[in-house]
């Protein structure tokens, strides 16, 4: 029998996810990696680590497993999208940290461009001016690190978000990356799919140091046998996490959508081959490019701070020593107790895009105590899906009637019925929660032919468990009402254009 691997990095982890045809896990090994905070508002990864880890996974997984290497099929890659890393192609070793998609450092780069190269930016690439997305971040390495500054001069430095870093490493050199990254640079036109000159030009980017933008479901190349999978397999899927996570909850057609729950938060809405602007502070994306077959794309809304606000309370206040100690601390206080927490530490995303905005916790009395903190952060969460969920109705003009749901805090029971609550909607949740990984294990299978078709993937999808609203609760409109004003506090707090 043989299987289709899937290489997961995200923000604050690496993990490796084996496979089998009827999209069973039958191997998976996860290991964290730090989070390198050098100034208010930077966050940094070290890419060499981040390498190491994914050798770890691989190997690991492989022998806890008992598979060998030469058993799998194909193997995908899923990303963190916007996290940018430059290396020098003679020695394979990055010349700076990763800057990561919740860095802001490049703000005032950014408020310099005048309206009409705003505009222009936006329409191409149908993204907000904003530090999370790469294009500023490389401007930045380019201009404020000098061994970069040489090895582009020179010719020795390649760039790319991390799935590229991890298929050069992995296939010994092969400098290459799929659309749904590409859309996420602010440097590539989405309707021709190709990195544009005027967007290179006002970013001041080389198109020679970036990869090739290639389809998510191809062979890309394949892995070396001295390497961590031990044998010449496929590297045949490529797809940002977000995206991952669509294909793994089989939203194939024009107006599926899903929601995952992992460091950031992040909702989708598949618009078919149409580009759909957005009026209401969402950005348009690919959503995903099967081989030779047209492009797909979507509506996606993005929330910085989730499942990171959880880590947040574990190791810098302390409230809980794993995360998932919230629940029960959570549980522990029938409501907030008037306690609201806006985590805008790096500012506010979709649908406000507020660079000024920070966090605040809000409403505190002296009755108020941990399990309220607690409480609000999951709330939190749930608001704000409910914001830019919103925004998703009033752009596609359909309104949701449920919610399929992913990633890690949907194991989390009060969580997810505090979703159900606050949008008074179904919340479904799949039998594989970590769909990200399976999103790339298909796209990878398909382009083999591990996988038959899409319908095939669409057959293997199951749901483990529903949330049903309960209409009395007043948190979906009393709620909603205190969490915007609690947003108000929050905003104007760091001294930014707007």
């Amino acid at each position: 029998m043989s299987f289709i691997g899937a290489l997961d990095q995200g923000t604050s982890s690496t993990r490796f996810m084996i496979f089998d045809q009827d999209g069973t896990v039958v191997g998976q090994h996860q290991l964290e990696h730090r989070q390198i905070l050098p100034k208010p508002g930077w966050v940094e990864h070290d890419a060499s680590e981040i390498w190491q880890r994914t050798e770890e996974v691989i190997s690991t997984s492989l022998r806890k497993s008992g598979i060998a290497g030469k058993d799998l099929a194909g193997i995908g890659i899923t990303n963190q999208r916007e996290t940018t890393v430059i290396w020098d192609k003679r020695t394979g070793k990055p010349l700076h940290n990763t800057i990561v998609w919740q860095d802001t450092r490049t703000q005032e780069f950014l408020d310099r461009f005048s309206d009409s190269e705003k505009a222009l930016i936006v329409s191409k690439t149908g993204l907000a001016i904003a530090p999370y997305f790469s294009g500023s971040k490389l401007n930045w390495l380019i201009n404020n690190v000098s061994e970069v500054k040489s090895a582009v001069e020179s010719g020795h430095a390649l760039a790319g978000t991390i799935d590229s870093w991890l298929l050069w490493k992995l296939s010994g050199g092969t400098h290459k990356t799929d659309v749904t990254n590409a859309s996420r640079t602010l440097l590539m036109d989405l309707e021709i799919l190709d990195w544009d000159s005027e967007l290179l030009r006002l970013f001041g980017i080389p198109r020679e140091i970036l990869p090739t933008i290639c389809s998510s479901s191809e062979v890309f190349a394949s892995t070396q046998v001295n390497g961590p999978v031990g044998a010449e397999v496929a590297i045949s899927g490529i797809l940002g996490d977000q995206q991952a996570a669509m294909v793994g909850q089989v939203c194939f057609e024009k107006g599926d959508s899903k929601t995952t729950y992992g460091t950031g938060n992040f909702a989708l809405l598949n618009t078919g081959e149409e580009i759909v602007r957005s009026k209401h502070g969402l950005l348009t994306t690919v959503c995903f490019k099967f081989g030779k077959e047209p492009a797909r794309y979507a509506l996606e809304g993005s929330v910085a701070v989730t499942g990171s606000a959880v880590q947040w309370l574990r190791d810098q206040l302390g409230l809980i020593k794993n995360a998932g100690e919230i629940e029960t601390l959570a549980a522990a206080v029938p409501d907030n107790g008037g306690v609201y927490f806006v985590p805008a530490f790096s500012g506010l995303f979709a649908p406000y895009w507020r660079s000024d905005a920070r966090g605040v916790i809000v409403g505190l009395t002296r009755a108020a105590n941990k399990s309220h903190i607690a409480r609000a952060t999951l709330e939190a969460i749930s608001f704000q899906t409910k914001e830019i969920l919103n925004a998703m109705a009033q752009d596609s003009g359909v309104r949701l009637t449920e919610m399929r749901v992913d990633g890690g805090i949907t194991a989390n029971e009060l969580s997810m019925q505090i979703q159900s609550d606050v949008m008074q909607i179904e919340v479904v949740r799949p039998k594989v929660i970590e769909t990200t990984a399976l999103g790339a294990a298909y796209a990878a299978g398909l382009a083999v032919g591990y996988f038959k078709d899409m319908t095939q993937c669409k057959t293997k999808w199951q749901e483990a468990r529903r949330w049903k609203p309960d209409s009395n609760s007043t948190i979906a409109i009393d709620g909603y009402k205190k969490w915007q004003k609690a947003v108000e506090r929050s905003l104007n707090w760091m001294d930014v254009k707007k």
